[in-house]
């Protein structure tokens, strides 16, 4: 009877399902870290350029600004050079087509893909993809650059901010994969559960159907979403190669991307590092770093300071109620720093805020003993945990190949960050403008709190 405990111990714990997972072998040489956004954008327009059969783009967004053009306009020249390659793009469907939260007067996105599309015999197919009827219960947040057999996988939507156009950035990952097994199991999935039924839509149509008038096709939509998987082999991992698991997932039931979530968690036994720019853990999220605090495992949180965050309204920009929410998620945080002081004093707990001037923060993942690392879009948070469709990859890097690589990203992000020890040096909602205040004192007094938490 001990044995049959011990064995179920065993074989039922997270290191073990974490451990069982079947991975793509990748030579450690295969893979490289662009901590850089303009490295990054410089790496995938050349890599875009030099395509020779396929392109295959998933972001949130695409946005009409200078860098959208620039990378459209390389897209559109490498399919003039080869009007064989197979391009398709991937945005969600509602954020196509509004502007930017807090702006007016726009041509939204989805009109500039119709435009482009009239001008060109040969373009690029840009589909939007609606996860649920209305953007606010959930959007396409899939991720992934598959150019050939390369994977440019990025939280990073394509825009100015993003690519460090202009003045401003907003800091990613950018971890640059070479493998076609790979490359080929984020594409199949793409090509296959995004066109079993009509509920996505390519933009280069004159009428776009509207989400209500796709009710019943995005119902049959998210059920597919809902229990398909990437599809891989499980291969023999060498001495000179890494683990990779392609993880996908949308809502709360039979999500593997959640699972692996909890279960890399809780498998640590000595440190964790999580990074996110929306201080928010879902409840579940939540109680298995309470459980690894409690076996004195260290963990350091990366999460962006409020100034960081894109929704965050600076003196002097008008006034917009969004600019309340960067204030809620520093509320989160002082009050997590505050019931988490003992842990803080004794060291087992690093709260680490990133700050870089005007820029903004948007770096999300889960390394674990310096073996586990997964690279995601997801933010941790109540939403992508049962709303939003995320992805991510999971490193298994068992003979530490890539520590190196991961430890100098990890260095990038702390070296613009400061530590916080005591809730005293976040400030309360007494500190914040009065416009801002008022917006959360009446979410306090409706007793909207508990709702505002899993939309956010």
């Amino acid at each position: 009877m001990k044995l049959l405990n011990s064995m179920h111990c065993l074989f039922g714990s997270a290191k073990y399902k974490i451990g069982n997972l079947s991975k793509i072998a990748v030579n450690a040489d295969s893979y490289n870290i662009l901590e850089d956004p303009k490295v990054f954008r410089e790496r995938l327009l050349a890599n875009i350029k030099n395509a020779k059969s396929r392109i295959c783009i998933c972001a949130l967004y695409w946005q009409n600004d200078e860098m959208g053009q620039e990378v459209m306009q390389a897209v559109n020249e490498a399919v003039a050079a080869n009007p064989k390659l197979y391009v398709r793009i991937y945005v969600d469907f509602h954020r196509a087509q509004r502007g930017l939260v807090g702006k007016t007067k726009q041509i939204v996105n989805s009109d500039w893909y119709r435009e482009l599309a009239k001008k060109q015999l040969i373009h690029p197919i840009i589909y939007g993809v609606p996860v649920k009827r209305r953007e606010i219960f959930g959007v396409f947040h899939l991720k992934g650059f598959i150019i050939d057999d390369t994977v440019l996988y990025s939280g990073a939507s394509i825009n100015n901010v993003y690519l460090h156009r202009l003045d401003k950035y907003r800091i990613d990952r950018y971890h640059e994969i070479n493998s076609r097994e790979l490359a080929d199991s984020l594409f199949y999935y793409c090509a296959d559960v995004f066109h079993r039924h009509n509920a996505v839509q390519d933009f280069a149509q004159d009428a776009i159907p509207t989400s209500k008038e796709l009710n019943l096709e995005i119902k049959k939509q998210r059920r597919e979403l809902c229990r398909t998987n990437y599809k891989i082999s499980n291969a023999e991992i060498n001495s000179r190669q890494v683990g990779i698991t392609p993880l996908v997932g949308l809502g709360k039931k039979n999500n593997i991307l959640n699972t692996s979530i909890i279960n890399l968690i809780e498998a640590a036994e000595e440190e964790i590092t999580i990074c996110t720019p929306y201080f928010n853990f879902p409840s579940h999220v939540l109680k298995a770093v309470n459980k690894a605090l409690s076996k004195e495992v260290t963990i350091t949180i990366i999460v962006g300071d409020k100034e960081a965050n894109d929704f965050f309204i600076h003196d002097g920009e008008p006034y917009n109620k969004v600019g309340a929410v960067p204030y809620i998620y520093e509320m989160n945080l002082r009050d997590f720093v505050n019931s988490h002081t003992k842990q803080i004093n004794e060291g087992i707990l690093k709260i680490r805020l990133w700050k870089d001037g005007l820029n903004t923060y948007h770096v999300k993942g889960i390394s674990v003993d310096h073996r586990y690392h997964l690279i995601t879009g997801n933010n941790l948070n109540p939403r992508a945990w049962g709303l939003d469709l995320e992805n991510g990859l999971l490193v298994d890097d068992e003979h530490h190949l890539l520590l190196e690589k991961i430890t100098h990203e990890r260095n990038f992000l702390l070296s613009r960050t400061t530590p916080i020890t005591s809730p005293s040096e976040l400030q309360t909602i007494d500190d914040y403008p009065e416009d801002y205040r008022k917006v959360i004192l009446k979410v306090r007094k409706f007793g909207a709190q508990w709702l505002l938490r899993k939309l956010l």
